[in-house]
């Protein structure tokens, strides 16, 4: 479920072998060491295994907001070949409203100590 500032993605462990999922990402404009960004949060839990993380990207960097939520869901047990951009439209929403609150268009230039 998506609402401005808020991803809700769940998955129910459906047979024994199944990991199931309920990650809420929530996400506001902040300011970062390089100007506006974005702040994250995310809560929930991955099998049982309580989540409660943050992180911050600059504005530049923000578009890849899914990288930095699979990486931190993998710490926790998520496996590498779950795509979390299969999320029903969701993805594409929340790409869309980040976007939107940092006033970002598609040619804006990337700092090349983001590329690394």
């Amino acid at each position: 479920m998506f609402e401005s500032g808020h991803l809700h993605i769940a998955r129910p462990a459906l047979q024994p072998e199944d990991i199931g999922y309920d990650i809420h990402i929530r996400y506001e404009v902040s300011q970062t060491d390089s100007g506006a960004g974005m702040s994250f949060k995310l809560e929930g839990e991955i099998n049982g295994k309580a989540i409660n993380e943050t992180f911050d990207l600059p504005k530049d960097k923000a578009y890849n907001f899914a990288s930095e939520v699979s990486r931190i869901a993998e710490k926790y047990g998520l496996p590498k070949d779950t795509d979390l951009h299969a999320m029903d439209g969701q993805y594409d929403a929340m790409f869309e409203d980040i976007r939107d609150k940092l006033d970002m268009k598609s040619g804006d230039p990337v700092r090349p100590e983001h590329l690394q």
